[in-house]
């Protein structure tokens, strides 16, 4: 598949079917996001995998889902991530382009992902005291956010939309998701 088919066909994933993921992906999804751009080349990013589901349990208490739809867009038992990747930042090697770094990491995460079949959802909403306990994250280290994957088993739709950029989900259980149009957002030369 053509990585702009990718991009494009890429969205959030909420709900998952419950098959485990196999260490190797996630350690290449993983991979792809070490060899994200990085500001100054400062590399200051660390990642924990969580798989166990027991950890995943724990992860999952310590999240925010779907603001605009909650409750109903909240993952329920058996629909839950069966991993996570949490972003770590290592403070002695962070800069002032630290948030531009986490963000090209977890796309590529998501991306790379996406390409084999594995949906994905970031989360900024963590309770990160919390995990700083749950995952032993020492105090030279910040918690980012929380990537959530697993195999999904809905789809969510793009829909070309400038009034609101609150998604909603149907009775199927499928997001729909507001996109300003491109026509909206492109400038050629000048504004």
């Amino acid at each position: 598949m053509d990585i702009r088919d990718v991009i494009k066909q890429r969205r959030t994933i909420r709900k998952f079917r419950q098959d485990p993921i196999d260490d190797n992906i996630l350690r290449d999804l993983v991979d792809c996001a070490r060899l994200a751009p990085s500001g100054s080349n400062r590399q200051p990013l660390e990642f924990i995998v969580v798989k166990d589901k027991e950890m995943c349990a724990k992860v999952f208490e310590n999240t925010g889902w779907a603001d605009y739809i909650a409750p109903r867009g909240t993952p329920k038992e058996g629909e839950r991530p069966t991993a996570y990747i949490v972003i770590l930042i290592n403070k002695e090697r962070s800069s002032k382009w630290v948030d531009i770094d986490v963000g090209t990491a977890f796309e590529n995460i998501l991306l790379a992902a996406w390409g084999l079949g594995i949906g994905g959802c970031v989360i900024g909403s963590v309770n990160k005291e919390n995990l700083r306990t749950i995952l032993n994250v020492p105090a030279e280290y910040d918690i980012a956010l929380a990537v959530a994957l697993g195999y999904k088993v809905h789809e969510s739709y793009v829909e070309d939309n400038d009034d609101t950029v609150k998604y909603s989900m149907d009775e199927q259980g499928n997001f729909h998701v507001p996109k300003r149009p491109l026509k909206k957002v492109i400038h050629f030369d000048k504004f």
